[in-house]
């Protein structure tokens, strides 16, 4: 599954009143995360995703993700449980920029189809046990 969310950044999008995007995905594990920043964003607009009170994205608390004609990707193993899979992005801007838009595109897959055998299955596999 790949999930693709879209915000406009406004001028009224400040880092005191930053625009909450929820993003609602399905159980599974996070395999890659692609944020874009639309020409124009000069490296002003800001982008934090959350999953409850948590800062995932970038995972130094406090910072978060800029750029300008620009698409941050990055590879995760990152698993959602079912009632905990929705996430938020908090974006916002200088108070100048305008017009600007910000996508986040996630992977997601079910934890079978990028782990298909457990840790005891793979040791007893390697290890020629059988059951």
């Amino acid at each position: 599954m790949f999930y693709s969310f879209k915000h406009t950044v406004l001028v009224g999008n400040l880092e005191t009143a930053k625009y909450e995007l929820a993003l609602p995905l399905a159980a599974g594990v996070i395999h890659q995360v692609d944020v874009l920043f639309q020409d124009g964003c000069n490296h002003k607009a800001n982008i934090q995703i959350f999953q409850a009170n948590y800062q995932l994205w970038p995972s130094n608390r406090g910072s978060s993700l800029v750029g300008n004609a620009t698409v941050v990707s990055f590879r995760e193993f990152f698993e959602l449980v079912a009632g905990m899979s929705e996430l938020t992005a908090y974006i916002w801007g200088d108070g100048i920029i305008t017009g600007v838009d910000v996508v986040i595109n996630i992977g997601l897959l079910p934890k079978r189809v990028l782990q298909p055998m457990s840790f005891e299955e793979l040791l007893k596999a390697a290890t020629g046990e059988v059951e």
